[in-house]
């Protein structure tokens, strides 16, 4: 989101997280602003019966965690490592002093934020009150308008992943796929799902 040689002038650090590493847990400050230099984060909240819900995967270049630094709130989920990650550091008035003297990257944000803001009004409304091949569906059309891809597009999401983001029971996920596939909705080639 931010290139890399306008981190390094507003001092930010790399910092290296262990897979399995917690970068913040959720109802923590929001101090600081998080770009993956190379790795992979998920987002997500648990309840107190150990069931989890992911708010979001991320990759490199991407920064998670932003929007509690507008609204001067806590964090609303944990962030984990999936992988042995590398990722930018940037205290919070160094973030703002960033956008300032960038609006182009201020502007930028203001866009992924109201994105990421349409996308879980749609999955709230997924989960509450459609059946599992609707939500399946959504999710995966959310994820190839988003991609811009052009054609035939190549969900690199696992069937757990799916499942983590839509709330559904991995059984359920793998079985509601394989229906899509019947119906002609999706495909299947050498056990990738192509929308």
């Amino acid at each position: 989101m931010i290139p890399t040689e306008i981190l390094n002038d507003f001092k930010a650090v790399i910092k290296s997280y262990a897979k399995d590493q917690l970068i913040f847990n959720e109802l923590d400050p929001a101090n600081f602003y998080f770009q993956i230099l190379k790795g992979h984060v998920k987002m997500f909240n648990q309840t107190e019966d150990g069931k989890e819900f992911v708010q979001g995967f991320f990759k490199d270049g991407k920064s998670f965690g932003e929007p509690p630094l507008f609204s001067d709130s806590n964090y609303p989920a944990s962030a984990v490592c999936l992988e042995d990650s590398e990722i930018f550091v940037l205290p919070k008035k160094a973030f703002f002093n960033l956008l300032k003297m960038h609006e182009n990257i201020h502007l930028g944000f203001t866009k992924l934020i109201c994105k990421r803001m349409l996308y879980k009004a749609k999955i709230i409304q997924e989960v509450s009150i459609h059946p599992p091949d609707h939500r399946i569906l959504t999710l995966l059309n959310h994820l190839k308008e988003n991609s811009k891809s052009e054609g035939l597009y190549e969900v690199t999401l696992t069937r757990q992943q799916i499942s983590d983001l839509t709330g559904l029971r991995v059984e359920t996920v793998i079985r509601t796929i394989k229906q899509l596939e019947k119906s002609n909705k999706l495909s299947i080639k050498q056990h990738k799902v192509y929308l």
